[in-house]
């Protein structure tokens, strides 16, 4: 005997001219129990746990669709299979929303009903196969990509491949490949290091016709030319989005939305006020200190404060990109689902605009607030979790509802993020004076150093086109996924800060950013 693949219950009021059928799934390995009619198959169902269920759309009697309504009262999870003469729409319509998994037309040949059953019963183990083997393949190909001498859409592609196995793992948890992937990621992201430590110094001081894609190209590549192509904007970023959590919800617009997603690298460090100001002001740091010198004190950490002239930039650095723009730009921060419920209410004032740029914080907040509380670590104890709990955000909130009403109205939107996040394991010591900036994954301050497995330390900031905040003045950014403690109360913050998800660092999650271009259907 070979191994029972699963238990089927096989509903037909002339079951016996069936012998021919169920014979040949049992030497498939299938257990099979015939019926010949609904009632005493509703009381099987009640008794037996049954993987799948094969049912007569016509029978005297109870007929196949209270049979199958009695069915899912008992087991709603039950996969159905209704065998019919019957291809009329209207029982097909109705027989699917009384949620079978399948239905195949009479006269059926036991070859296409053991497809149908294999489908159903074995399409977990099936897919998981395929799954296991095929990222096995790709892990040995990443692995071979690191010994080469990669450029930068060689990591856009490998980052896009980890974060995609990523994902596909949520589906299939028994496989038990996460750990291997997370190790991956790690060596990739050692790897990386490497290439931004050599490449970012030079990319900052190249033509942007040359370089990747880098923060202050942002709107000056994606959204000047639409603008002067008459295009309507709606220019949307998601504060400390990730490029898996995008994925996840990427298919909730495909209904009135064509996708095209590219890429493009955060500045160092990848934290707000370096990220989202470059991208307004389309400036490196530096130089935004010299135009908007109050940016930048010794006082202004609160990231908050440092973005507060977001709607300035933005406003000066269109009028000057694009002077023939007749229309004031239209900003929009959203801290609070309050002000965004508010926006989707009092939509139409803003669609008179040519351009609105629209900053929503609900990721970037989670992110910090998951740091503080007990519930939202349990809640989101992982990065799986984390794009679960986006997926849901997007899909209830009321920026879906805004982007359906933006397609409506012809807007191009052009969604991105400002920076990503990591969740952060390893502790490293640093030391510094009363004056060193708070921050975990990235430290300003003067005379900073830490061993270079751990950090790019940055001694010369104007070098990295960084803001010079004083003689002495040097940076440390975080690599892989490291976190900075000080030795004063040493444990009490190192426990507080592990596993949390943090950004400002160098790795691939917070860097390599989708940039998304909606175009409405």
């Amino acid at each position: 005997m070979g191994i029972k693949k699963g238990k089927i219950l096989w509903i037909d009021d002339e079951i016996d001219l069936l012998r021919a059928h169920i014979l040949f799934l049992k030497s498939k390995g299938f257990e099979v129990t015939p019926v010949s009619n609904g009632s005493d198959a509703v009381k099987l169902v009640g008794e037996i746990n049954y993987d799948l269920v094969l049912l007569d759309e016509m029978m005297a009697g109870k007929d196949g669709l209270t049979t199958l309504s009695e069915i899912k009262e008992i087991k709603s999870g039950l996969p159905v299979i209704m065998i019919t003469k019957n291809e009329a729409e209207s029982l097909m319509e109705k027989a699917i929303g009384q949620k079978i998994t399948d239905y195949l037309t009479k006269p059926v040949n036991p070859s296409q009903v053991l497809m149908a059953c294999k489908k159903v019963i074995e399409r977990q183990r099936i897919s998981s196969e395929h799954v296991s083997q095929n990222y096995m393949e790709e892990f040995h190909a990443i692995s071979r990509r690191l010994y080469d001498e990669l450029k930068s859409e060689d990591w856009i592609e490998i980052y896009k491949k980890l974060a995609r196995w990523d994902i596909e793992f949520d589906d299939h948890p028994d496989l038990g490949l996460k750990e291997t992937l997370a190790d991956q990621v790690r060596d990739c992201n050692i790897e990386y290091g490497k290439f931004l430590e050599m490449q970012y110094p030079l990319w900052i001081h190249e033509d942007p016709h040359f370089r990747p894609m880098l923060s202050p190209d942002v709107i000056r590549k994606t959204v000047i030319p639409r603008l002067k192509n008459n295009e309507k904007v709606l220019f949307l970023v998601i504060d400390c989005m990730r490029l898996d959590q995008w994925l996840t919800f990427e298919p909730l617009l495909y209904d009135f939305y064509n996708v095209s997603t590219d890429y493009y690298f955060s500045l160092l460090p990848s934290a707000t006020p370096y990220s989202r100001n470059s991208i307004f002001s389309g400036m490196f740091p530096d130089e935004i200190q010299q135009r908007y010198p109050d940016i930048w004190t010794k006082d202004a950490e609160n990231e908050q404060s440092m973005n507060r002239y977001e709607s300035r930039m933005l406003d000066d650095f269109i009028r000057e990109e694009y002077p023939d723009l007749k229309q004031s730009v239209k900003y929009v921060k959203v801290l609070d689902s309050n002000v965004g419920w508010s926006m989707e209410k009092k939509l139409s004032t803003y669609l008179e605009n040519r351009f609105i740029a629209l900053v929503v914080n609900f990721v970037d907040i989670l992110a910090h607030r998951r740091s503080d509380s007990e519930i939202l670590k349990e809640i989101v104890p992982n990065e799986a979790s984390y794009r679960s709990i986006v997926r849901t955000w997007f899909k209830h909130s009321w920026i879906y509802l805004v982007l359906k009403k933006f397609a409506e109205y012809g807007f191009t939107v052009i969604l991105t993020s400002d920076h990503g996040s990591i969740r952060v394991q390893n502790d490293v010591k640093v030391i510094g004076d009363k004056e060193t900036s708070s921050s975990i994954r990235f430290k300003y301050g003067k005379n900073l150093n830490v061993h270079q497995k751990y950090a790019m330390v940055i001694k010369d900031p104007e070098k990295f086109r960084l803001p010079n905040l004083g003689i002495n003045t040097n940076y440390l950014i975080a690599k892989e996924n490291f976190y900075f403690v000080y030795p004063t109360n040493y444990h009490k913050f190192q426990t507080y800060y592990h596993d949390t998800f943090q950004h400002g660092g160098m790795s691939m999650e917070e860097t390599i950013l989708p940039i998304v271009t909606l175009i409405p259907k």
